[in-house]
């Protein structure tokens, strides 16, 4: 019989703890300094937690909206460890090795990983720096504590036994762990007799998080930052929603979108001509479908050889404004697509390249160029040219790059799906020194930064919008982000509900997804309707994908089902905005996942593809064909909406079979839910502003 062989010891168990050199002492009224065998470590106390700082700080990103203010705060430090002590906040440090121990009135809230080892005191060590740079640092998980969090992720909300890496990718999908939107943000409920906690890895680099990770250590949170230095957040919080408070109140919160943009936007891969786009616009109003927007993707309006440039592609659109008009006088808002990449033989590289404008190739100095992969781009759509990329860091390209937009505004255009911005690679080095390494996570955000502020400065008064796909901590302060690429199946519909919700239980309040699956559509009609339905009670609402996309490409059945969701959803309206502003004064996202909405209720925490949409109605989705649906109503009375009938006590699973145009949707007994107007888009009867016409009472 032979025995398999152990697995490599891992690369945690070879890193030395790192170990303090005496006591902490006072570098200001709440700010303290450390020695330890590996540099001096700060400690700054904060109204809602500790900072803990060590190592060398690169280049500055916006990723926090300012410096926290720290509070006054007592040092008591002996031979064995230091206490520092502020409002409700306990620090305990010990030294050999270094520990950290949080506590708030007397409950703690995080503290370093217990996991000890017969032969060593720690499994995992607290703290370490790795040899190839970079730091470790391991934190405590309690049996049963569940972990959310870390950015739009796919699978499971709850973290915990998984190993996640905040790195901005192009994920080509919604399958797998990778991911458009990360955010080095994990936080937990807590556990009996423990506070709620929240830990934020301040950081433009990559992280990893082996989130009560078996293979690593099933009771510790272990984080590995790839980056000279290291910035970490410990935060309490009583519930979901506090913690998220604290955070958004470090990485800022999402401004107003304008009302408008909460109607439908109409999408797909992609109109090709000017005859083509004002056909499916004048159809949508023949038919009454409610709809505000329609957009020029990518090759709608650019020459895909040489884009991108701020201009239409002259010879499908020589003169652009009559069809502007057209789309205007029918009622319709214009998006645009962009992305932050300019074609070797479009206009502007030659001159970027002399100007220093674009990232470079650390290897030759010239302009990085970067190649797309033929695999997707080839097969599936148009082949995209070799490209440079812009540098976000240079104040002129950046300054240039906002002002470009001023003559696409005021031609008519009124949002721009800002694309792509993950293309950074390791071998670029850009114009503030920094090399791909360092700059590839936080590039979206300096990217969809510079377009909001383009729109804020040119787009009408109605607030500026734009759709982004890439992000990271802070990205929610550039609202919408959306969902990229789905696979156009039943598991494609799942799994963008939860990277929405997971999206919102990391500080990013808006979302949409691309309804009915951006690849491999098989034209089903069942799959189309249950996605539309479910998109009705998130943020944002967007058909999009490879082929039609109408909903009357559908089948008539598909068309009477989409209708009759469509007109709910804009007599929502009203609803949807309280909800919206609620997320843009406290951080509290609009789609709720269940642990973020019943924090008291642990039974509720299982149901992924469930959410409370604002504070009174619990959506399930029908992730299935056939119409089944499994939702659980927690305690308290409900009653369907928009149907009415009786109460349902809560406290228990319902098992239902839909017909096509039902959804399972509860409101909570004794709510007044806010009703718009039927409209078909949202200018049309209320002058773009909420107008409530009645309401629904539960």
């Amino acid at each position: 019989m032979s025995i398999l062989p152990l697995p490599e010891e891992p690369f945690w168990s070879r890193l030395p703890a790192l170990s303090a050199a005496g006591g902490a002492t006072r570098a200001g009224d709440g700010t303290f300094v450390l020695p330890t065998d590996a540099g001096d470590l700060l400690i700054d106390a904060l109204a809602d937690g500790v900072r803990l700082r060590i190592g060398t700080q690169g280049p500055a990103y916006p990723i926090l909206v300012g410096e926290p203010r720290i509070e006054p705060a007592t040092i008591d430090a002996n031979v064995d460890r230091t206490v520092i002590a502020w409002g409700a906040f306990r620090l305990t440090l010990g030294y050999a090795p270094l520990t950290v121990r949080l506590e708030k009135n007397g409950r703690l809230v995080q503290q370093s990983a217990t996991d000890g080892h017969f032969v060593r005191e720690h499994r995992l060590p607290p703290f370490a720096r790795r040899p190839e740079g970079g730091w470790f640092a391991a934190l405590d998980l309690a049996a049963g504590e569940p972990v959310y969090g870390l950015g739009e992720k796919w699978g499971r909300l709850d973290k915990r036994g998984q190993l996640v890496r905040s790195l901005v990718f192009d994920a080509l999908g919604v399958n797998g762990e990778r991911a458009y939107k990360n955010a080095p943000f994990a936080w937990s409920p807590g556990a009996v007799g423990r506070s709620g906690w929240g830990v934020f890895t301040h950081t433009p680099a990559t992280v990893t998080h082996a989130v009560g990770f078996d293979l690593w250590s099933q009771r510790s949170y272990a984080i590995v930052v790839e980056d000279p230095g290291l910035d970490l957040f410990i935060m309490a919080g009583g519930d979901g929603a506090e913690i998220l408070r604290a955070y958004t109140g470090l990485t800022g919160r999402a401004p107003l979108p304008p009302y408008w943009s909460l109607g439908t936007i109409l999408s797909k891969a992609y109109y090709r001509t000017a005859d083509e786009i004002l056909e499916a616009a004048r159809e949508v109003r023949r038919r009454g479908v409610p709809c505000d927007t329609i957009t020029f993707d990518g090759r709608a309006w650019q020459d895909t050889d040489t884009r991108f440039h701020f201009f239409f592609d002259p010879k499908r659109y020589p003169d652009p404004r009559p069809v502007f008009a057209e789309l205007k006088a029918l009622g319709f808002k214009i998006c645009i697509w962009e992305y932050p990449l300019v074609s070797v033989d479009g206009p502007y590289f030659a001159d970027f390249a002399a100007k220093g404008w674009l990232l470079k190739d650390r290897r030759t100095g010239e302009p990085f160029r970067y190649a797309f992969d033929p695999e997707p781009f080839g097969k599936v759509l148009t082949q995209l040219p070799d490209s440079g990329i812009l540098d976000f860091t240079h104040p002129d390209a950046y300054a240039w790059w906002c002002d470009a937009h001023r003559e696409l505004f005021a031609l008519g255009v009124d949002m721009v799906k800002s694309d792509f911005g993950e293309q950074v690679e390791p071998d670029c080095v850009a114009h503030n020194g920094d090399t791909g390494d360092r700059l590839h996570n936080v590039y979206p955000l300096l990217y969809n930064k510079c377009v909001h502020e383009a729109a804020e400065a040119y787009a009408s008064p109605d607030g500026a919008f734009l759709f982004g796909r890439a992000g990271w901590a802070g990205s929610q302060r550039y609202p919408v982000q959306w969902g990229g690429d789905p696979q156009a199946d039943w598991e494609g519909l799942a799994a963008s509900i939860r990277g929405g919700l997971s999206w919102g239980l990391s500080g990013g309040p808006f979302h949409a997804s691309d309804i009915g699956g951006f690849y491999k559509d098989r034209r089903d009609p069942e799959l189309y309707v249950r996605w539309t339905q479910a998109a009705l009670f998130i943020s944002h609402f967007r058909f999009h994908g490879i082929g039609e996309r109408e909903p009357w490409a559908y089948g008539p059945e598909a068309e009477a089902a989409i209708r009759q969701a469509l007109d709910l959803r804009y007599r929502l309206l009203p609803y949807l905005w309280q909800a919206v502003e609620e997320a843009s004064r406290c951080g509290l996202p609009v789609q709720r996942a269940m642990v973020l909405a019943f924090p008291d209720d642990p039974a509720a925490r299982g149901f992924d593809e469930q959410w409370m949409c604002g504070p009174d109605l619990l959506v399930a989705a029908c992730p299935r064909p056939g119409g089944e649906v499994e939702v659980y109503l927690p305690h308290g009375r409900w009653r369907r909406f928009p149907t009415g009938g009786e109460a349902i006590e809560g406290g228990r699973v319902l098992r239902l079979t839909l017909a096509l145009d039902e959804i399972a949707v509860f409101a909570r007994e004794g709510a007044r839910i806010p009703m718009g107007p039927a409209t078909t888009h949202s200018t049309a009867t209320t002058g773009g502003r909420p107008v409530v016409e009645t309401y629904w009472e539960g």
